[in-house]
């Protein structure tokens, strides 16, 4: 052994204090969006019931449920009842599309750095991207 061994860089986890100016790579940001669009998902699935069975049952439900969309239901208003709906749009397609990206990265074993960051700006562009698109026609833009 030299007397000039390479030292080896010491990695500590951050404080609490850092969080704001951690800067986590596009890999990370698209794992924890997955996380939380499943507990949005999770948490808003009454909501998809309600929706489901109204938009089904029969012309006076489905009349009902548009309405809501428009003059809002028990005390709320109807952007807010289209924003939360934007929010599930949101949560189901990053969900989808990130564990499509899992499921791929996974069959082809495509675990390089490189490789993990240019498919998680993919995941992160293309929710995104559909959900503005899908917001635009929620919100009536086209």
């Amino acid at each position: 052994m030299t007397d000039r061994a390479k030292t080896r860089p010491v990695f500590t986890n951050i404080h609490v204090t850092q969080i704001v100016s951690y800067r986590l790579p596009p890999a990370g940001i698209v794992s924890i969006l997955h996380r939380i669009s499943g507990v949005v998902m999770f948490l808003l699935l009454p909501f998809v019931v309600w929706m489901l069975d109204n938009s089904l049952s029969s012309e006076i439900s489905y009349d009902a449920f548009t309405n809501v969309f428009v003059a809002g239901a028990a005390g709320l208003p109807g952007w807010f009842v289209k924003l939360v709906t934007l929010g599930l749009i949101w949560a189901y397609l990053h969900h989808f599309i990130a564990g499509v990206r899992h499921l791929w990265m996974d069959a082809t074993h495509s675990v390089s750095k490189a490789q993990g960051h240019s498919s998680a700006v993919i995941t992160l562009a293309l929710s995104v991207l559909l959900t503005l698109a899908l917001g635009a026609k929620l919100f009536g833009l086209y």
